[in-house]
């Protein structure tokens, strides 16, 4: 159930001129896969994988996440099916609730999420494998939808979530799940338990990243972008772990999110990414994928992150 994938995600920010450049990188240096984000108000995710697709040959792109609120269920099995077409084999699109803060800005957090999600998923993932949908949901209503020319090679249709109930409609409905960062193997572990998935369910973990030859040094890289799991919507990735409560207790002392990366434990930024050394790095990479990680998507940090991937790749 697992394919051990050391896999990139492309930054939201990454000046456009140098998205190509990226993605040509990546794929030269023998990345497995390229995960493009959606996140308000940067770059569309559908838009940003078909260009790293045609750009490139062989990687495969995920797509992690479009938000189910916004969408029309229908349409994102379109664009998702289109993929799919032109690049057979090669395409991931994870589908989510949305981020509710982003998602109430535009006037479109629904009453029960968990519903939408679930509806969404339901129909997408049956569309793209050319199945005849008929749905009237509290969210999704269709009436005879299908594909004229469904892709021989579907989509992989996954869900971005947090939350038992929410990775439980994971496991039932979607092809794997995307695990937000910061990724443990506690995390993996409690996560699964509530996907009790029944088939194939690939495991897709966004982990902060850092390697190099100086422990140190790499972790300086790492704590800037540790700094928000302090925060309420990171809970369910730090209940599992054994310092929880310490976490807790250190962002309830520290003024802001910056203080707290500082003020995090070397051995906590360790546990909490894919940081240090290329022997370490390796280590906690091999000890995600143990439990049961098929994906592991490693963050470039650093002020040109397309550098960056020539430490990332000490691990392939």
């Amino acid at each position: 159930m697992t394919d051990r994938a050391t896999s990139v995600l492309l930054p939201r920010d990454l000046p456009v001129g140098r998205v190509r450049e990226f993605a040509l990188r990546a794929e030269e240096l023998g990345f497995d896969e390229i995960w493009v984000v959606e996140d308000c108000f940067f770059r569309g995710g559908v838009a940003q994988a078909a260009a790293v697709l045609a750009w490139t040959e062989r990687i495969r792109v995920g797509v992690g996440i479009l938000p189910a609120a916004v969408r029309d269920a229908a349409f994102t099995a379109m664009e998702a099916a289109t993929l799919a077409e032109l690049f057979p084999g090669r395409v991931d699109v994870g589908i989510g609730h949305g981020m509710p803060a982003w998602m109430r800005q535009v006037g479109a957090w629904p009453a029960s999420p968990l519903t939408m999600l679930e509806e969404h998923l339901r129909a997408v993932r049956a569309i793209v494998h050319g199945e005849r949908v008929d749905a009237d949901g509290r969210y999704v209503h269709l009436d005879g939808v299908q594909l004229e020319s469904p892709p021989a090679h579907p989509p992989r249709i996954l869900a971005g979530v947090r939350g038992p109930k929410s990775l439980a409609v994971a496991g039932r409905y979607a092809d794997g799940t995307v695990l937000a960062e910061p990724v443990t193997p506690e995390y993996v572990a409690a996560a699964l338990a509530h996907i009790a998935p029944t088939r194939e369910h690939r495991v897709v973990a966004y982990c902060v990243a850092a390697v190099d030859d100086d422990a140190d040094a790499a972790r300086r890289l790492a704590r800037p972008a540790l700094a928000w799991v302090g925060e309420p919507d990171w809970a369910p990735h730090l209940a599992p772990l054994p310092y929880a409560d310490e976490i807790a207790a250190l962002r309830a002392s520290v003024g802001s999110p910056e203080d707290f990366g500082a003020a995090l434990p070397d051995a906590w930024v360790d546990d909490l990414g894919i940081v240090g050394t290329p022997a370490a790095a390796r280590a906690r990479l091999d000890a995600l994928f143990d439990a049961g990680v098929s994906s592991a998507v490693l963050f470039p940090l650093g002020p040109d992150p397309v550098a960056a991937l020539d430490s990332l790749a000490r691990l392939r």
